[in-house]
């Protein structure tokens, strides 16, 4: 196996810039090529980064892509990375890995009957505060974690984003669109979850898109915007975790986990860095410093200013792992577990009953400094 690996992207929608733009930042894997359905949108972004256009036929078949990174619409997202698996390529996707538990496992089913390595975002909990609190938690600074809450919660998409369409169509929805962020680091942080319940609902029937260049049109909300859930873990702490996109405004934390000697406060899931904060028994709430991990760097401008965004950590510890032969952080068996969370929850919140995960995973290995800073150029 060479020292660089060839990545292949197959979707050149929004995301793909980012895939693009921070790759470079990461050692042994080098985008040669993309594709798209609509080959024009491949032809552009491979003019902007210097890569190839290439069929998608022709792509799963060139020998210089051992990678192929699946950035499709959710609904195709299990297909795709079904045809490149057969097609002998390592699978890294965007999350969710795939709509239903069932064709995750026949996903997992299939890379282990061709040989190949498949992760799956997000891979925002290997950021440098997340990996921070991390840290305090395996050293005990918060002891035994007994219970936590988690809210990922405003209104929505369609004020924003050119086509949200598929934000509120069956695979969508709070719990699949933003909740693998903060079930991934429950998992990093908690470990494997044994069994969830959930109340589910919809504001609207309906959602007005008031961005352009759409500004006016109706769109139908067909899955559940107001879920929540309630996450007993293995280890027998309970999380409360709220999702919804009918919220105007909040004040609740992004993550909060109580322990049996003090509570940690962690930031926002769907980014790399953030300000932690810990309690201890006898002491107020204080920030946690002293902590310098490579991911925590401010590196992309941001609506409000400078921010650490290290998307493609998971790939390029996926290509290393790939290398190495170890165990990838963001790989297939936990994500899998993550979207038996996830699927888990919407299913309840339409019986009403308690669900039993029929997965289950370890909790990934720490991203130290050391460990970060080997994954980069």
């Amino acid at each position: 196996m060479t020292d660089t690996l060839g990545v292949g992207v197959i979707g050149c929608g929004n995301i793909s810039t980012a895939y693009f733009r921070l790759a470079p930042l990461f050692a042994g894997m080098e985008i040669r090529a993309c594709t798209d359905l609509n080959m024009d949108a491949a032809r552009a972004q491979a003019a902007k980064f210097n890569v190839d256009a290439r069929e998608i036929g022709d792509l799963l078949k060139s020998d210089d892509i051992d990678v192929v990174v699946n950035l499709t619409i959710p609904d195709a997202h299990s297909a795709v990375s079904c045809q490149a698996i057969q097609a002998g390529k390592h699978v890294y996707s965007e999350k969710p890995l795939a709509l239903t538990l069932r064709d995750g496992v026949e996903m997992q089913r299939l890379a282990r009957e061709h040989g190949v390595s498949v992760g799956c975002a997000p891979d925002t909990f290997l950021g440098g505060a997340h990996q921070h609190a991390r840290h305090l938690i395996d050293a005990g600074e918060i002891g035994r974690i007994v219970a936590g809450t988690a809210h990922v919660m405003s209104h929505g998409m369609e004020h924003w984003h050119p086509n949200p369409d598929f934000f509120f169509r069956v695979g969508g929805g709070p719990v699949l669109d933003i909740g693998p962020y903060y079930v991934a680091n429950l998992i990093n942080l908690i470990g494997p979850i044994k069994r969830v319940a959930a109340l589910s609902s919809s504001a609207t029937p309906t959602r007005t898109i008031t961005s352009q260049p759409r500004a006016g049109d109706v769109i139908p909300v067909e899955t559940p915007t107001n879920v929540h859930a309630l996450l007993e873990f293995e280890q027998g702490a309970t999380v409360t975790l709220s999702t919804s996109w009918d919220v105007w405004a909040h004040d609740h934390g992004r993550m909060e986990l109580y322990g049996t000697e003090g509570s940690l406060f962690v930031p926002d899931p769907n980014f790399f860095g953030g300000d932690l904060r810990m309690a201890k028994r006898d002491a107020g709430v204080m920030p946690v410093t002293g902590w310098h991990h490579p991911l925590s760097v401010p590196n992309d401008p941001h609506g409000e200013g400078m921010m650490a965004n290290y998307r493609t950590v998971g790939l390029a510890d996926m290509v290393a792992a790939i290398r190495d032969g170890r165990d990838a952080r963001c790989s297939i068996d936990r994500t899998l577990h993550a979207l038996d969370a996830m699927t888990s929850i919407l299913m309840s919140g339409e019986t009403g009953q308690f669900v039993d995960l029929t997965t289950t995973c370890s909790r990934p290995e720490p991203l130290d400094p050391a460990s970060a800073s080997a994954l980069m150029r």
